[in-house]
């Protein structure tokens, strides 16, 4: 009498939290894209700064080097570490979206993995740049009076509103780049170009009615009411806005080769 074998037992899914790890893994798998090599041109750019204070402070007699070095509170060397952001956001979705659904990853599951990434990423970084901050108002601007991470932008903040403005910044530029991404996995260049398009139309409208209104003192006020902590915290709602129609976008989209 033949027994017949019995029905495999169905293998149960992994949790939720270890496949959105999953995708963490996969996004940091190259450290020196998304840390190293940032950190290595943060350097390098503090490195340039500091030989072009340190000219200035020779070149100048003592009575007029604090004014001198007062202007270098207006740099804006530190906003590269936020532009390179975007890159990694674009990296992110370009490069291993299509690895990881070869994998079996789901969209969801992937979204919500490179989302973790990004806030790791924003946080890591708000961390260093804070402490920079720090350092440099200690060390009088790292010996010179000179200003690059307690420019302008961020200083007067007490180190929690830098933190917040930072980790917020870099974010919304997170947020930027993957969507951009999105767009060119679903439509391809021509999801750019219509993007960009739509992009320049609005802001040239709304430098428009502010023109025509002639609002522009009112919007001078906005800024410096709200300060850089208070423009950090509405740019979360461009984010959100971002990240909620990049996963839209992202949820159609078929990579090719």
């Amino acid at each position: 009498m033949t027994i017949a074998n019995p029905a495999p037992a169905l293998i149960a899914a992994p949790p939720l939290g270890r496949r959105v790890w999953r995708v963490v893994r996969l996004n940091l798998v190259n450290k020196w894209t998304v840390i190293w090599i940032p950190a290595m041109i943060m350097f390098f750019i503090g490195l340039v700064n500091w030989l072009i204070w340190w000219i200035i402070w020779a070149a100048t007699s003592p009575a007029d080097r604090a004014d001198a070095m007062d202007g270098t509170q207006w740099s804006g060397g530190a906003f590269y570490i936020f532009v390179y952001m975007l890159v990694v956001g674009i990296q992110v979705i370009t490069g291993t979206f299509p690895f990881a659904l070869g994998y079996s990853t789901t969209r969801r599951d992937f979204a919500l993995g490179s989302g973790l990434t990004f806030l790791m990423l924003a946080a890591g970084y708000a961390v260093g740049f804070t402490l920079l901050s720090a350092i440099e108002e200690w060390t009088n601007g790292w010996g010179l009076g000179g200003h690059l991470f307690t420019s302008v932008y961020f200083d007067g903040e007490s180190l929690g509103g830098r933190l917040f403005t930072v980790f917020a910044t870099m974010l919304f530029f997170f947020a930027v780049g993957a969507f951009s991404a999105a767009l060119f996995m679903r439509w391809r260049m021509n999801g750019i170009l219509a993007a960009g398009a739509v992009f320049i139309l609005l802001v040239v409208g709304a430098i428009a009615l502010i023109t025509l209104t002639q609002s522009w003192p009112a919007v001078g006020d906005w800024f410096a009411a709200n300060g850089p902590l208070g423009v950090s915290a509405w740019l979360l709602l461009p984010t959100a806005v971002a990240a909620i129609a990049g996963y839209a976008v992202l949820g159609r989209a078929t990579p090719r080769s």
